[in-house]
């Protein structure tokens, strides 16, 4: 941590006020009590305090800012030593002159001239202060330095999944401007259907997801659109199962991370495979949670590096970083599993 990197924090003046005069109270009750001269005790402590506040604040604001937090370590301990012994003759004369003659009452014995006994008792005094308020100081600066250290990394968090977000745009409108494109070599009538989805896709994902959560109808909104590009494009070949059920209203999940699943479903099971492809897709909300669920066949067109792990590219791995920075572990469950040629991903996810 350091201190010397930045503002430190300042607390505002009536925190001050009420502090010093909280203590002062205290002090001037305790010593009447001791003493049994409240009026005594007043004096001394309108006297000492302005001293004990002098050293205090000249520890925090210049002792400690010019030399502990720049390592010159020997020099403050004279500064305090010396600062503390020359505001100890203050006192004392100001105490004899303009109180008492008989200094230290609540010494061994009352003095009227300067002891070594009084310097030491009076240094160790004004050291408990300074140590006291010093403490309060450098917890309060510690807090801050913590509170921006905390705001910092939820900056670079946020910042990051923006980032990542924004990758999803445009990996999603690549692979849909290439369905439009090979529509349009067949020259097919139904390119504008497709364009038409298209931008109602884009308008959802540029001004629909800037938020960290979206609601779970919209989403499911946007993956239908979606399926009906996909639905146009492949005509009979694609059977697509969708099932919803549980309450999805006032739900919230963070947005376009369920298409990922479905475009590598297509990217996997639909466009490296021929003849007749059934995708099934499920929506389940069961005690707060989402249970969503897509299968689609294995590739039949693979090569040995291709893999659904690896080559979807930033798509699944950006699904996963996204997981990670957007949900705690306990909210949120992915898993993947191959069997008899069909892959299935499963999410279970908090959407409460």
């Amino acid at each position: 941590m350091n201190f010397n990197s930045g503002k430190l924090y300042r607390v505002p003046l009536q925190y001050h006020i009420f502090f010093w005069l909280t203590y002062f109270l205290f002090n001037t009750f305790r010593w009447g009590i001791y003493f049994n001269d409240y009026g005594y005790s007043l004096k001394t402590n309108l006297l000492g305090f302005p001293i004990h506040m002098t050293l205090c604040y000249l520890n925090i604001l210049v002792f400690m800012p010019y030399l502990v937090y720049r390592k010159k370590y020997l020099l403050y301990i004279l500064a305090v030593l010396s600062s503390i012994f020359i505001m100890v003759i203050i006192k004392f004369n100001l105490t004899y002159l303009l109180i008492s003659h008989k200094v230290w009452p609540e010494g061994p014995q009352t003095i009227d001239k300067l002891t070594l006994n009084y310097t030491i008792d009076m240094m160790i005094g004004e050291l408990y202060v300074i140590t006291f308020v010093t403490a309060i100081k450098i917890t309060l600066d510690f807090l801050k330095e913590q509170k921006r250290v905390t705001d910092l990394e939820k900056s670079q968090l946020e910042t990051e999944l923006l980032f990542l977000k924004s990758q999803i745009s445009p990996h999603f409108l690549f692979n849909t401007l290439n369905n439009i494109y090979s529509l349009s070599v067949e020259k097919s009538n139904k390119t504008p259907k497709v364009v038409l989805k298209l931008s109602e896709l884009m308008r959802y994902m540029l001004y629909e997801t800037k938020n960290k959560r979206q609601t779970l109808e919209n989403e499911i909104l946007c993956i239908e659109n979606y399926l009906d590009l996909e639905r146009i494009r492949n005509n009979d070949r694609l059977e697509i199962n969708m099932s919803i059920s549980g309450d999805i209203h006032d739900k919230e999940i963070s947005p376009i991370i369920l298409l990922t699943f479905i475009e590598n479903a297509f990217k996997h099971g639909v466009n490296k495979n021929t003849g007749k492809v059934i995708i099934n897709i499920s929506f389940k909300v069961k005690d707060d949670f989402l249970h969503f669920t897509v299968s689609n066949p294995t590739p039949e067109i693979t090569d040995h590096k291709d893999n659904f792990n690896k080559s979807s590219g930033i798509g699944i791995e950006n699904v996963k970083k996204r997981l990670e920075l957007g949900y705690n572990k306990k909210d949120y469950n992915l898993s993947f599993k191959n069997k008899k040629n069909i892959f299935v991903a499963k999410l279970v996810i908090k959407v409460s």
